[in-house]
């Protein structure tokens, strides 16, 4: 059996990952298919926290281009990251993934609020814990999520699965055939390069903390466990 190389990981979605070849809303074939590769890495005995983004049904950035006011059209993102978190709880537990949704914004009907102490209390009992409703507050994005949460429960890495590339590159590869892919990049370079991998709020909170960043695709069957186990896919992204 493989032995998976972190014992706490945050897997970063993009609302778009939910989305399949459909572009927008929520694909539940796909849905399903990304619970079955977390369930495979939750059997490795992986500590899991998933970070999911709302793009696939509202992008805040999107809203404030054309008129709304940026905090409202923040706040509809961060709901959008709830439906999205709820979809995926809803396809773990099917394949018998114990998980928790806790959010940023209080919504006790529907799921948690978020408690760092219950959080990672969950983690030790092996639940799965999904955090949505972004940070909850406006102009920060579900990267800067993803970063201040693993920063929080002391993750180890986080894993950004990408849904239409397999890891950073000097520039965009479908726009630039002579693209170079990188296979390990500090986050200094990140942010000087402009490379567009996480924001900069992100990057540096990661670089601060130390915590690792591995980007790679999730469209290829089995890759989140591939990256767990320690096979070199995708770039990681280290402090140095």
């Amino acid at each position: 059996m493989s032995k998976a190389d972190f014992k706490r990981v945050v897997l970063k979605l993009s609302g778009e990952a939910l989305s399949g070849e459909q572009g927008n809303g929520i694909d539940p074939r796909f849905i399903k298919s990304i619970a079955k590769q977390i369930q495979e890495i939750h059997d490795l005995g992986l500590e899991i926290a998933i970070v999911v983004g709302g793009g696939n049904i509202w992008r805040g950035k999107v809203g404030s281009e054309v008129g709304m006011d940026r905090a409202n059209a923040d706040y509809m993102g961060m709901l959008a990251t709830v439906m999205n978190s709820l979809a995926l709880q809803d396809s773990l537990e099917n394949y018998g993934v114990e998980t928790r949704v806790q959010t940023s914004i209080e919504m006790r009907q529907v799921a948690e609020p978020y408690i760092r102490r219950k959080a990672m209390r969950h983690l030790e009992k092996q639940r799965v814990v999904i955090f949505a409703g972004g940070t909850g507050n406006p102009y920060f994005s579900t990267d800067t999520t993803a970063a201040l949460r693993a920063a929080e429960i002391e993750a180890d890495v986080i894993l950004m699965a990408k849904n239409n590339v397999d890891g950073v590159y000097s520039d965009d590869p479908s726009l630039n055939t002579d693209a170079v892919k990188y296979h390990e990049l500090s986050f200094m370079e990140v942010l000087n390069g402009g490379l567009g991998v996480m924001d900069s709020t992100a990057s540096s909170l990661c670089m601060d903390n130390d915590i690792a960043l591995i980007v790679f695709s999730i469209m290829e069957e089995g890759n989140i466990k591939r990256v767990v186990t320690g096979e070199e896919i995708g770039t990681i992204i280290r402090r140095k």
